[in-house]
């Protein structure tokens, strides 16, 4: 999945509070590495982003290649939409 790097921490931005220790849990995955996913750059101790992002416009390009989280965060967004 491409997306860019503005579109990607947007959603994160639409999260409500709670939804990173939630998709955290429901993944099995401390939730620094979900946040790493948005674009943090904290230290993690798990390697399972898979992002690979491009310099260019809006921030740039991500390659997403495990797009379960952003799946799970764009449900939970329509849900707290509803």
């Amino acid at each position: 999945m491409y997306i860019t790097y503005d579109e990607l921490r947007a959603i994160k931005h639409r999260l409500p509070t709670g939804s990173i220790r939630k998709i955290a849990d429901t993944l099995q995955l401390n939730e620094q590495s979900v946040r790493n996913y948005f674009g943090a750059n904290k230290d993690q101790s798990e390697d399972m982003i898979g992002r690979h992002i491009q310099p260019g416009p809006k921030g740039g390009v991500v390659h997403i290649e495990n797009t379960k989280i952003i799946e799970m965060a764009k449900k939970i967004i329509s849900e707290s939409q509803n």
